[in-house]
């Protein structure tokens, strides 16, 4: 079944998006920090199937110079039938007229992102107050 893609977080279900998150070891995320996250995005969509969410991708941007995506996850019961690939398109046409768009993929993805046009960055820089992140993704 193909799933629908859409915007409207009013309708979405915190618990099935804490779901998704736990189903990828993200277990940090409560319903009060996955409204507030989605709140402060201005860009979200959702992958549904029957109403229920599967899949789910956020981003916030000032609309002119740039962007960032987080948050692109699918639930592992329907990962590898391009519904990530979905949930990106959609929030990059959103963004298609935006200068700079950043990505902080997960270990393991960049080829996926790579092959939504994604490339990496020479001069990005970061912080992580997370010891356990900033060994992962600090170079």
């Amino acid at each position: 079944m193909k799933p629908e893609i859409h915007s409207d977080f009013s309708i979405v279900n915190l618990d099935e998006l804490k779901g998704i998150y736990n189903s990828v070891g993200w277990t940090k995320h409560t319903e009060a920090i996955i409204k507030q996250v989605f709140e402060a995005s201005n860009i979200r969509v959702f992958a549904t199937i029957n109403g229920k969410v599967i899949g789910f991708g956020r981003a916030m941007s000032d609309g002119v110079f740039n962007a960032a995506i987080y948050d692109v996850i699918v639930h592992p019961d329907f990962q590898k039938r391009g519904i990530a690939r979905q949930i990106m398109q959609h929030l990059l046409d959103r963004l298609c007229n935006v200068s700079c768009v950043h990505l902080i993929s997960t270990t393991g993805n960049e080829d996926f992102y790579g092959k939504m046009g994604l490339k990496r960055l020479t001069t990005g820089m970061g912080r992580y107050l997370n010891l356990e992140l900033a060994n992962d993704y600090l170079a």
